[in-house]
């Protein structure tokens, strides 16, 4: 860990880090995208090694974000950095409007460099009202949320079985959690992963 963060400032403080294409460096797994702050950071405090919030510009291979906080973020993409969107992805994909999570190594000017950005990721939980061929229609807290199945993306995993792109015993009434990509400006989601614990 200590060697990848290292290598990110150095990439950064040389000025010769590219846009990355794919996965490199960082971890692009739910856990880390929802995660606990850095052991570093005390509790009540901000974890400076993570933002959050919408993407308002992008500017070469920086991305300038407002956090629900109100506070802006410049997140510098480099050699290294791992982008998710439903899956592993390219740095052309980071749209403005996209909601982001990132962590990573914030330098002496304030610039956040990335080791993961996860676009528009959403973890939710609630009852499946109705289901069809294509799509789970959630009740999450009251509203609805419509969940779209994705070919060749979308997986279930029931109880402690491995990942299945059967989704088939999905049941009206039973309580999922959901994994996937928001559509900004919607209440819709693209399915990455759906858990149910029977």
């Amino acid at each position: 860990m200590t060697s990848r963060r290292n290598m990110l400032k150095s990439a950064v403080l040389a000025g010769g880090a590219g846009i990355v294409g794919a996965t490199a460096l960082g971890s692009l797994g739910a856990e880390a995208a929802f995660g606990a702050t850095s052991p570093q950071v005390e509790p009540g405090t901000p974890d400076p090694d993570f933002a959050e919030g919408r993407i308002r510009s992008i500017k070469g291979n920086t991305l300038l974000v407002l956090g629900s906080n109100m506070v802006f973020h410049n997140i510098r993409v480099v050699d290294g950095t791992s982008l998710w969107k439903l899956g592993p992805v390219g740095f052309e994909q980071a749209q403005p409007g996209d909601g982001l999570y990132a962590r990573g190594v914030r330098m002496p000017d304030g610039v956040l460099a990335a080791e993961s950005v996860w676009l528009n990721i959403v973890n939710i939980k609630g009852h499946i009202r109705n289901i069809t061929s294509d799509k789970l229609h959630l009740d999450h807290n009251g509203k609805e949320i419509l969940c779209h199945v994705v070919p060749g993306r979308s997986v279930a995993v029931h109880s402690d079985a491995p990942a299945s792109a059967d989704l088939s015993s999905l049941r009206v009434s039973q309580h999922v959690q959901i994994l996937g990509a928001w559509r900004p400006g919607t209440n819709e989601v693209d399915i990455a992963t759906v858990f149910s614990p029977h």
